[in-house]
């Protein structure tokens, strides 16, 4: 006896078919973990309905008042950032409350880079966001939207 089961098509976009757009996120009074998760998954394009693992479906991320996000408990002065310069001895660090005062964008940066693919997809996805430590940006002339995160 043979059955009708419907057949449902599941839509792939193609590159070319990518609209994207640029949203502005203040980060002043919101926690650095939680803020760079939603900023993570709209770099993804997670946030789309035609969201296709595949091919890069995200927008453009503007950041600004990157100097007032909050880090919670004592991460302030626990937290360390290490990195390499490559040289014998080269091993430099810094706590979250130094990277805040000398480099503030970076500390976000750093956060949403490492939620992201660790690899060319996620290299082109974090150079589509913007971070600044100023409530003033560049990028007036994309109308950015503000979203609430």
């Amino acid at each position: 006896m043979a059955r009708y089961f419907p057949v449902q098509k599941t839509t792939m976009i193609k590159p070319e078919e990518v609209e994207r757009k640029w949203y502005v996120v203040d980060a002043s009074g919101k926690v650095l973990g939680r803020l760079a998760t939603r900023i993570a998954k709209i770099l993804m394009g997670k946030h789309k309905p035609n969201y296709t693992p595949h091919v890069d479906t995200g927008d453009y991320v503007i950041v600004v008042n990157a100097d007032k996000v909050v880090l919670t408990g004592k991460k302030l002065d626990q937290k360390v950032y290490y990195w390499h310069s490559g040289y014998p001895g080269g091993l430099k660090s810094l706590t979250a409350r130094q990277m805040l005062e000398k480099h503030p964008e970076r500390l976000i940066w750093l956060a949403v880079k490492r939620m992201l693919p660790k690899n060319r997809k996620g290299r082109k996805m974090l150079k589509r966001l913007k971070v600044y430590a100023s409530p003033e940006h560049p990028h007036q002339a994309q109308k950015p939207e503000p979203i609430e995160l």
